[in-house]
């Protein structure tokens, strides 16, 4: 999500003497990057037409075409949010963002919380078929051979990962090891291989609730970005900021 609020651009500000941001808290604190990018792209707009497009709407566009420059789906970005003025490193650290050692039911109750269901949670999870996830993200999975995963996969992620936190802690692996630079369906069968990288993927395909869904996902990559694509609209309609709430932030680091 773009931030806690909903899709505010929150996540792109900076801390300040008085306030700390979401960019350091937990779940994003070397994880969520590229913010230089977002910069570059809101200098140009804003030469071009000056206090139109805001970060919140840059951000959805980015998104997209990101997915699109992938091999993957398009969709029509709905356009008009507006910027929030506050971030919360608070709430950011308070498991609104489901960790990587999530439980499904888990990962469902947080998702609905948004007004996301478990087939939107499922295909927007496939989204993790492109990136990277650090070694203290998935170092107590591959370690632990009761945790659903194949062993030589397990095996194979040791080699860069160690057991013990230290000098390997930020060291990345692909989160799709077959057709990491494709936006495809090899996450889920991935999945069906007991060789998810995170605890919160292979939770997917574990006897819950959710199998069937990885199963056809893994089969068929129309139902999969015919589902990525609703869910990715209604993620993208998680209260929005429009009218006269917010503004249109000169620099996406900081309020105007």
């Amino acid at each position: 999500m773009h931030g806690l609020q909903g899709c505010d651009g929150s996540i792109l500000l900076d801390d300040t003497s008085s306030s700390m941001g979401e960019k350091t808290a937990g779940p994003n604190n070397n994880s969520v990057r590229g913010f230089a990018v977002v910069d570059k792209i809101k200098s140009r707009v804003e030469r071009l037409c000056p206090g139109v497009v805001s970060c919140a709407d840059i951000l959805a566009i980015i998104a997209r075409d990101s997915v699109l420059l992938l091999d993957g789906p398009g969709w029509s970005v709905k356009l008009g949010r507006r910027d929030s003025t506050t971030a919360s490193f608070t709430t950011a650290n308070s498991g609104v963002i489901p960790p990587p050692t999530s439980t499904l039911d888990n990962l469902i109750n947080r998702f609905r919380a948004q007004g996301l269901s478990s087939r939107d949670m499922v295909a927007l999870s496939g989204a993790h078929t492109i990136g990277q996830a650090r070694c203290v993200t998935f170092r107590d999975r591959i370690y632990n051979e009761s945790n659903n995963i194949e062993l030589s996969f397990a095996l194979s992620r040791q080699r860069s990962c160690s057991a013990a936190s230290g000098s390997s802690d930020n060291n990345e692996a692909t989160l799709d090891i077959h057709s990491p630079g494709r936006f495809d369906l090899n996450y889920y069968r991935q999945l069906l291989n007991h060789r998810g990288l995170l605890t919160s993927d292979q939770v997917l395909y574990s006897g819950g609730s959710t199998d069937s869904l990885v199963v056809s996902y893994s089969r068929s990559l129309n139902a999969f970005y015919r589902d990525f694509v609703r869910g990715m609209v209604k993620m993208g309609d998680i209260k929005p900021l429009t009218g006269s709430n917010g503004e249109i932030r000169n620099n996406c680091r900081r309020p105007n």
